[in-house]
């Protein structure tokens, strides 16, 4: 299957080859979650589905670059985002503040990431733990579908380093409320030498994107080979720019619920809504000369201006008449393909709505 190099092509292969595999995929871990025995940990599961499905289906489009494999590609994706969801929302609506929780429930991320790696206890420092064996899937179908991946072994590492980092800051941005910020910025300053000029917040907004471990493993899932150089390339041409892009609009549009609900939310450290969106030009401008370097160029660029299109498409933009304002003026970096994609969204989700 060939790499769409057209936005029409793009969205005809995404809504034939991928989203009808992701409802699948889904449907089934829908029905695991419903047998979870504890109330606590069953409600997060499927929440996590219910209201966050759009991450595996956005996510998902990855498994395009997986040519034959695509369908083992996207079992992985989806598998993958679960547990990342998951756990956000264990962590986001804990009965815990336990940084050792917080960790020890992330260790299943690069766990997911290694196969042979033994499942461990990742409820050991919480006292609800029966979750019927959900977590421990999760992460043995990561494993199992990582290990039919033909070069694997070439980015399991570049993957690695990636779930290391957004674990690091999904324990040190859900600890007591006036540990969080202490803690991100000095977790910032042990790695300000490694990325380009930027704050502790974007830093942290960089590390919370699963996107790069989906590109990495969707190539390593097709059938290429991968040279150390090209996942270098991959792996730099996702992180930081194209991951602080896909995580600064998640949390553009979650300002207000993230206020009502006291959740951490990068954009509220901006001096100004001015420098904010300034900012976020600024990502999407450095997130495409990392493009430069990929392969598959044509289809990189799609994901940039798709990533502006699907968020600012949402409903909580559509519902305030200044956001939506403000939100034309990001919408203008990507151009007439993100609006392309933009309209596209909005009637596929008006269409979901209804159905």
């Amino acid at each position: 299957m060939t790499v769409p190099t057209r936005s029409w092509t793009l969205l005809y292969q995404v809504y034939t080859k991928v989203l009808p595999v992701v409802r699948e995929q889904l449907k089934e871990w829908r029905e695991f979650s419903e047998g979870i025995p504890d109330p606590e940990l069953r409600s997060q599961a499927l929440m996590g589905i219910d209201e966050k499905a759009f991450h595996c289906k956005g996510g998902a489009v990855y498994g395009l670059l997986a040519g034959n494999n695509r369908v083992e590609a996207i079992r992985f994706i989806v598998a993958y985002q679960l547990i990342s969801d998951y756990l956000d929302n264990l962590c986001d609506r804990s009965t815990s503040l336990d940084p050792e929780d917080f960790a020890a429930l992330h260790e299943s991320m690069p766990d997911a990431l290694t196969p042979g790696a033994k499942p461990r206890d990742y409820y050991r420092f919480r006292k609800e733990k029966e979750d019927g064996g959900y977590l421990e899937s999760l992460v043995r179908t990561c494993q199992e579908a990582a290990l039919t991946f033909p070069a694997y072994h070439a980015v399991k590492m570049a993957n690695v380093e990636l779930a290391s980092l957004y674990r690091d800051l999904q324990v040190h941005k859900h600890v007591t409320p006036a540990e969080r910020v202490p803690r991100l910025e000095a977790w910032f300053a042990s790695h300000r030498s490694t990325v380009p000029e930027m704050s502790w917040y974007e830093f942290s907004a960089c590390a919370g994107s699963t996107l790069g471990i989906f590109c990495l493993t969707s190539y390593a899932a097709g059938n290429r080979q991968l040279t150390p150089v090209e996942v270098e390339h991959i792996k730099e041409g996702y992180f930081p720019w194209m991951q602080g892009l896909h995580i600064m609009l998640d949390y553009y549009i979650d300002q207000e619920e993230d206020e009502q609900e006291g959740d951490l939310n990068f954009c509220s450290y901006y001096e100004s809504e001015s420098e904010m969106i300034s900012r976020l030009g600024e990502f999407y401008r450095q997130a495409g000369n990392g493009i430069e370097f990929l392969p598959d160029e044509q289809f990189h660029r799609f994901i940039r201006k798709g990533l502006i299109a699907i968020y600012l498409a949402d409903d909580k933009v559509k519902k305030d008449r200044i956001f939506r304002q403000k939100s034309r003026q990001i919408l203008k970096h990507g151009g007439m393909e993100s609006l392309f994609f933009y309209m596209n969204n909005w009637m596929y989700r008006q269409k979901t709505t209804r159905n």
